[in-house]
């Protein structure tokens, strides 16, 4: 998640780079064609690439708006969870009979693991990377059966729950309850997962990038008239814009991508975790992830 910092250039334009050098070559050929082709090129009313920039104009602004929503979404989704997480554990510490702590820590150990592990899943990495501290040889081994290894840890935490039922130390509407947390993790994974899945239209981005591209060739002919010491500029400056604005809006729209903009699930989660242990009543308690330069993850 991009904080607010100043954002460095080489990210900004990083992105936009070999746009860039594109419409710097649009721009040299289409003022060499002018040159050599006067009479064959006619001249081009700058009312034509503003007519284009303001159709871009607007269908910039709709893709902006889906991609923030995606990412508000998801944004929502990771909130939920916080506020669920907390829930689960103050209840377990609430439902549960005296005695059963060391079940209780077990059970919320591994919902640890499940936030770290969800998160991984949805940046496409080693969902089982760095979860040995919050699980049992038992259960990292049982993992390995599974594809879905979030959904994994899940049903082993609703198992030992039922076994704290069968054992006479939870009531059977507590566990009901329980169980209803249970889901809404469920449930919110799922939310994850569809963001994740759902492909924003690859047909309105490439029909987009190549108007933009449209754009540049005719405002690069319309200014034909101006010295292209200053018409390079100019162009760049303007396209460029279309551009980034662009890259914007490809980045808000996958949350999920291990880019810098998004859901920063990794701090989210050792927030959660800090939470926990400090209502298990631990003393290691792990730092909050510090921002890496101008985001966090």
């Amino acid at each position: 998640m991009l904080l607010n910092k100043q954002i460095p250039l080489r990210y900004l334009f990083g992105n936009v780079k070999h746009e860039m050098l594109y419409i710097l070559v649009i721009g040299l050929l289409t003022h060499y064609l002018k040159n050599h082709f006067r009479n064959q090129i006619p001249d081009m009313p700058i009312s034509i690439p503003a007519f284009i920039g303001t159709a871009i104009s607007v269908l910039l602004s709709f893709k902006l708006n889906q991609s923030y929503d995606r990412w508000w979404e998801a944004r929502k989704v990771w909130g939920g969870i916080v506020n669920d997480s907390r829930t689960f554990v103050i209840q377990m510490q609430s439902f549960v009979q005296a005695g059963n702590e060391t079940r209780i820590q077990a059970i919320a150990h591994r919902h640890i693991a499940w936030l770290y592990s969800l998160g991984q899943a949805l940046r496409g990495l080693d969902p089982t990377e760095n979860l040995a501290p919050y699980l049992s040889e038992t259960d990292l081994d049982a993992l390995q059966a599974h594809t879905n290894k979030p959904l994994a840890i899940l049903q082993r935490n609703s198992l030992d729950l039922s076994g704290l039922q069968q054992d006479g130390q939870l009531p059977l509407f507590s566990l009901i309850q329980l169980n209803a947390t249970l889901v809404n993790f469920s449930n919110q994974m799922g939310m994850c997962e569809r963001i994740k899945s759902t492909v924003f239209p690859a047909t309105y981005r490439q029909y987009l990038h190549w108007i933009i591209y449209l754009f540049t060739i005719v405002l690069s002919i319309a200014l034909g008239k101006i010295d292209i010491i200053f018409e390079l500029p100019l162009l760049l400056a303007i396209s460029t814009g279309f551009f980034l604005l662009e890259k914007t809006a490809d980045s808000l729209q996958d949350p999920f991508n291990n880019q810098p903009t998004d859901t920063a699930m990794t701090a989210i989660a050792r927030n959660i975790e800090i939470n926990i242990r400090q209502l298990l009543g631990e003393h290691t308690i792990p730092k909050p992830v510090e921002p890496t330069d101008y985001y966090l993850s």
